[in-house]
């Protein structure tokens, strides 16, 4: 069960009840008593587990809970490791406090990390707490620890058959010495009852589930403090726009409206900042958007008043295909193309996408005192401390960030601006505040996923590719810090880029061309895998056909023999491998390889005959450290309208902590998918954004959902890889490749709507 947190306790503090607190810090275990001084060897305050006098168990959980279902995922790693009796215990979501930063714990729940980056010491601080109380257990009664072990809650002598509950045991086992890490004992894999266990948790058992589903759950607008306000902010529609005038004559007139307040808007860089602007205050939120409706505000153009979507794809286009820097370089393939007896050159583009998570963002704030406390749907509370101080001009030590439910977040709830904006309001009105992001103020003044345009030639000799040159164009979130920014850095070229998988090819030049940035740009779930997979994928299905050659073993010729490749011996000397050691988590194609060769047999490729009108595309790729390849059965009317009947990927994550969860995902990220590559489309017209709300940026609905979606996990390493992320990548260039399937049409344009397919 989650530690419900209604809108009566939200400010109410807890205490333990006479127990103690584990946890660990930077790889090393800490144990202390929660009423009392430390135990030897511990660290400042229990990170993950504390375990009260009556038995009762409280796990942290330092992730945000978004829908993945993080609040279960996590502490049942500590719980397994802890032999702990589940029903007993309870989950509470960290704040963004500086002990979690100081003990090495990541707060900021992105990058599909949070199984991969927390399992170990999750596992230990379990383990640790578990050792202790078997060794409670033989101080208690006399014997050696070896004769003790512990299951369900219980330690248990096993010569003379005494028994003690963990509560029974908290007492003395604050009093021991913390175990060093090399002493500490985890779970044997086979002894696991919880991790990697699909059939452990019936839905019961979830926590939040119950809460999510009956509207108990409290997010970010479901905050409610004494004598708070509501607040809606009218921003520049241009990108770094700002005030010129403010007419709030007839906003104030609207009953219930109390005033108005400028935000600045910051100066560059712009990071995660608020955009600045008027903002509404009133006493709900129908009253401030009606206000905010009335002002009359003449905006000064902030410099991108002249972007234009249409322009600046071709801008885009012809930065790809002219040279760029090289970012990775591998043989002399000017030479080769020389030399090529065949060349093919193919141009793909991605528009501009919003994320459109269920919620749009919301944020609390209570300034008083010279101090803060935000409650917010965040991603990153640390950021939203850290750049709420900035703002404010008072030291961070002085906010505190609650972290909410978050109704989806998807890479935008990872920003700060909202968190900051409630903050600064509160401190210029004097109460607390709520700031509202309605669905237009996040389609039109959000962050965005980079419209992207990339060129692929490829020279040929004897039917074999010898020669591979790719160009790339974008604006780069490093845009954000780095306002004069050109070109990605080395995150962005580490999502599927640099480390383009096909090594049978010998020689390789893959590039990087100018882009100025004129709007905000963020991560986005899957972040630049989309449009790297969607190029690779499709020009590879492009290219199999022109030579005549099966897609599904072409691209297994072009992947090559099992090896890991050295992106170190080809000019990559700053390869990101998702901020993971390169040693742990090669790029190996062998993996690649095998769950290509896994969806061809599992959705009957090359081996069932379709009806009429429907296709079978397939799409691989590398990303978050996983290995994915998805097979989509298309089906297409005479029309152009078409339907998904079915849905196949195989994912090799390495060890699923929570495989149902994980086929959770896979379900999410094919209706993500199919959003992004059916009606994601965001354009501009003289800086502004031109779409508003779902009536013309849709996402997907019943009626165009993929009907069945099934997840085959293959399980090729021991350590976890990322599973939230990685199988969005693959969906658009697998639909797009079943569509040429069905109908001999080829859409190289990402959106694939009915207009793409009848006109291709």
């Amino acid at each position: 069960m989650l530690v419900n947190l209604t809108r009566r306790n939200l400010l109410k503090g807890s205490a333990a009840v006479g127990g103690f607190v584990f946890g660990v810090q930077s790889g090393s275990v800490g144990l202390m008593n929660s009423v009392a001084e430390a135990a030897t060897g511990s660290f400042d305050a229990g990170l993950y587990v504390t375990i009260n006098n009556d038995g009762s168990t409280v796990i942290t959980c330092a992730r945000s809970e978004m829908g993945q279902g993080v609040r279960t995922s996590l502490p049942m790693i500590v719980a397994d490791e802890l032999e702990a009796d589940w029903s007993r215990c309870s989950v509470v979501q960290a704040d963004g406090d500086q002990k979690w930063v100081d003990a090495g714990q990541e707060l900021d729940t992105d990058g599909s990390r949070s199984v991969r980056r927390d399992i170990k010491r999750l596992r230990t601080a379990g383990a640790a707490a578990r050792m202790m109380l078997e060794q409670a257990g033989a101080k208690k009664w006399n014997v050696p620890v070896s004769e003790i072990t512990s299951q369900n809650h219980t330690v248990t002598h096993t010569k003379s058959g005494r028994s003690a509950d963990y509560g029974e045991l908290v007492g003395i086992a604050s009093g021991l010495s913390v175990p060093a890490e090399s002493d500490v004992q985890v779970k044997d894999r086979s002894e696991w009852k919880y991790i990697n266990n699909e059939s452990a948790f019936t839905p019961d058992k979830y926590v939040d589930l119950m809460d999510m589903t009956t509207g108990k759950g409290i997010y970010g607008a479901d905050v409610i403090l004494p004598g708070m306000k509501t607040a809606v902010i009218a921003r520049s529609p241009v990108f770094r726009g700002t005030v010129g005038s403010v007419d709030d004559s007839a906003a104030k007139a609207i009953s219930g409206v109390i005033g108005t307040v400028e935000i600045p808007t910051p100066e560059l860089p712009v990071a995660v900042k608020p955009l600045g602007g008027i903002a509404v205050i009133a006493d709900n939120t129908y009253a401030a958007i009606e206000g905010r409706n009335a002002l009359n505000i003449k905006w000064n153009d902030g410099g991108n008043e002249g972007h234009n979507s249409s322009d600046y794809e071709g801008i885009l286009r012809n930065s790809a295909k002219n040279p760029g820097t090289v970012l990775r370089d591998r043989g002399n393939v000017d030479a080769l193309f020389n030399r090529a007896g065949k060349i093919f050159e193919r141009e793909y583009y991605v528009p501009y996408m919003i994320h459109t998570p269920m919620e749009p963002p919301a944020a609390v704030a209570d300034f008083k005192n010279g101090k803060c406390e935000i409650w917010a749907c965040t991603q990153h509370p640390i950021w939203v401390r850290d750049t709420a101080a900035e703002f404010l001009g008072i030291e961070k030590e002085n906010i505190k960030v609650h972290v909410t439910l978050l109704g989806a977040g998807f890479g935008r709830k990872s920003k700060a601006d909202f968190g900051v904006e409630a903050a600064y309001l509160s401190k210029e009105l004097g109460h607390p505040v709520r700031v509202v992001w309605t669905r237009e103020d996040e389609v039109q003044n959000g962050y965005y996923h980079a419209a992207s345009a990339q060129h692929i030639k490829a020279g040929v000799i004897n039917d074999k590719v010898v020669a591979w040159r790719q160009g790339v164009a974008f604006p780069s979130i490093l845009g954000l810090w780095v306002p004069d920014q050109k070109i990605g850095f080395n995150i962005e070229h580490g999502l599927g880029y640099v480390d383009m998988p096909y090594n049978a090819i010998p020689n390789i030049r893959m590039e990087n061309g100018d882009a100025d940035i004129h709007t905000r740009v963020g991560w986005y779930r899957s972040v630049n895998n989309i449009q790297h997979s969607w190029a690779m994928n499709t020009f590879v299905n492009e290219l199999a056909h022109d030579l005549g050659k099966d897609p599904v073993q072409f691209q297994l010729e072009l992947i090559g023999e099992p090896a890991h490749i050295d992106l170190s011996q080809e000019g990559v000397s700053d390869y990101w491998n998702y901020g993971d050691p390169i040693d742990v988590y090669p790029i190996d194609t062998g993996r690649l390889a095998n769950v290509l060769r896994k969806v061809a047999k599992v959705s009957g490729y090359g081996k069932r005959k379709l009806p009429k009108g429907h296709g079978l595309g397939i799409a691989v790729h590398r990303s978050f450290l996983s290995y994915i390849a998805t097979a989509i059965e298309v089906a297409v009317a005479d029309d152009g309208t078409y339907t998904i009947p079915r849905v196949d990927t195989v994912l090799d994550c390495g060890m699923a902590a929570n495989p149902e969860r994980v086929r959770a995902q896979c379900e999410g990220a094919a209706v993500y998918g199919n959003t992004v590559a059916r009606h994601g489309f965001i354009s501009y017209t003289d800086g502004s954004v031109d779409q508003s709300n779902f009536d013309d940026y849709p996402i997907s609905r019943m009626n165009d959902a993929p009907l069945n979606v099934h997840l085959h996990l293959e399980e090729t390493s021991d350590v976890p890889s990322g599973a939230g992320e990685p199988m969005v990548p693959t969906f658009a260039p697998a639909l797009g490749n079943a569509i040429f399937n069905a109908t001999g049409k080829r859409v190289r344009n990402f959106l694939i709507c009915l207009e793409d397919i009848l006109n291709a």
